[in-house]
C-alpha cells in the first residue's frame, strides 16, 4: 500500500478550543476518499492544515513521504497538493479559457506573460483543450466565468487545481450550491480522474459520498471517529447516532 499523504497526531487549537484533535490518518495512492462529519467537526479546520493555511499546535503531515508540515501553502502545491474551497474562488471577469490558461502558465513559469506564452506554445493550448474537454467546459470556454451555471463555475475551479498537476486533490465541499441535477456528474467527473492523483473529499451529501468513495474517515468533535470502506461506516451504528441521533442500541 502506497501512501500519497499521512499526518501523525495532527493538533490544533485555537485559544482553549481544540479544532483538531491527535487525528492521525492516511490517503492512499489513488484513492477517492471522503472526509464526513457533523457540522463543526473540524472538516475545514483539517484540509486548512494539510494545504499549509493555517499552522498546526502539534503533529506532523507528510506527502508521498516527504515531511510538508512547514513549508508555505505555494511551495505544497508546487510538491502536488492542491485544493478547491468552499466559496468560489474564480475571477469573474475572466473566461474559462483565460482561467485554465492562467493556471497552466503559472505551473510552466509563464508568470505575467501568461496571455503570450499561452497563445505562442501549442502544448498549452493542448493541455487547456485537453482540461476544458475532462470538466465538460469545451462549450463554454469563451464565456465569462460569472455568466456560468454554478455547476460549470464548481467544475472549473476542479479544473483550475487540476491544471496545477497535483498528485493530491483536496476538495471542500464542491457539490455546495450544485443544483441536484448537475452534482452527480460533477462528482463523476472527479471520480474519473486518473488514478494517479488521490483524491479527498469533504461532503455532506451521503448519497454523493456513497457513491463516490472507496472509503470514509469520519471526524467528530475534531477528532478521528472512525474510518472504513463504504458498507462499513454507512451500517455504523455510531456514524448514524452521530449524524441522526439514534440510540445505539436500535
Amino acid at each position: 500500500m502506497t501512501i500519497a499523504l499521512e499526518t501523525k497526531g495532527l493538533v490544533k487549537r485555537f485559544g482553549g478550543l481544540q479544532a483538531t484533535d491527535n487525528v492521525s490518518f492516511k490517503l492512499e495512492q489513488g484513492a477517492r476518499h471522503a472526509l464526513i462529519g457533523p457540522n463543526g467537526a473540524g472538516k475545514t479546520t483539517f484540509i486548512n492544515l494539510l494545504t499549509g493555511v493555517i499552522k498546526p499546535t502539534a503533529g506532523q503531515i507528510f506527502l508521498e513521504g516527504q515531511e510538508i508540515t512547514g513549508l508555505r501553502p505555494e511551495l505544497r502545491v508546487q510538491r502536488g497538493l492542491a485544493r478547491t474551497f468552499q466559496i468560489n474562488q474564480l475571477f469573474p471577469a475572466m473566461t474559462p479559457l483565460e482561467t485554465i490558461g492562467l493556471a497552466v502558465s503559472e505551473r510552466t513559469g509563464g508568470g505575467r506573460d501568461w496571455w503570450r506564452v499561452t497563445g505562442s506554445k501549442r502544448e498549452i493550448i493542448d493541455e487547456i483543450v485537453e482540461i476544458a474537454q475532462r470538466f465538460r467546459l469545451i462549450d463554454v470556454l469563451d464565456e465569462r466565468t460569472s455568466n456560468l451555471a454554478y455547476g460549470k463555475q464548481r467544475l472549473l475551479e476542479i479544473a483550475v487545481a487540476f491544471a496545477c498537476r497535483p498528485r493530491v486533490l483536496l476538495l471542500d465541499e464542491p457539490a455546495a450550491g450544485v443544483p441536484e441535477a448537475e452534482r452527480h456528474e460533477l462528482l463523476a467527473t472527479v471520480a474519473a480522474l486518473p488514478r494517479d492523483v488521490s483524491v479527498l473529499l469533504i461532503e455532506h451529501d451521503m448519497d454523493l459520498v456513497f457513491s463516490f468513495a472507496d472509503r470514509i474517515s469520519v471526524l467528530v468533535n475534531g477528532a478521528l471517529f472512525t474510518e472504513g470502506t463504504v458498507e462499513q461506516v454507512s451500517t455504523d451504528p455510531r456514524v448514524r447516532a452521530v449524524y441522526l441521533g439514534e440510540s445505539v442500541d436500535e
